[in-house]
């Protein structure tokens, strides 16, 4: 659903059992790449699971989901084999994220 001309994603990450173990060498490069999403207004916010460490939720807003797409096929976390399976899921936000709640 597009509101106010805006779209919302949700992208979820599975991990390789051993994640914690194997981030480090991928970490800084992972966060340049978030970080210019995120200077892009794209990236909204993002983190891994905790208890299990299993894999993770970022969100974004975007016109388009191949934004995501792109996001998740060059992100180093993938490209490095530490996410197993990655989903899009567009996602309907109804108050927050600067979006105009609707009239009730």
């Amino acid at each position: 659903m597009v509101r106010d001309g805006v779209r919302f994603f949700a992208l979820l990450y599975d991990y390789v059992p051993d994640y914690l173990a194997r981030r480090g060498a991928l970490r800084k490069a992972h966060f340049e790449h978030a970080s210019a999403s995120m200077a892009r207004g794209e990236f909204q916010m993002g983190g891994a699971f905790a208890d299990p460490v299993d894999g993770a939720l970022l969100t974004f807003r975007a016109s388009d989901r191949r934004v995501v797409e792109d996001f998740a096929r060059n992100d180093p976390y993938v490209k490095g084999g530490l996410v197993t399976a990655w989903t899009i899921r567009e996602w309907t936000v109804v108050l927050g994220g600067g979006v105009t709640p609707p009239d009730l």
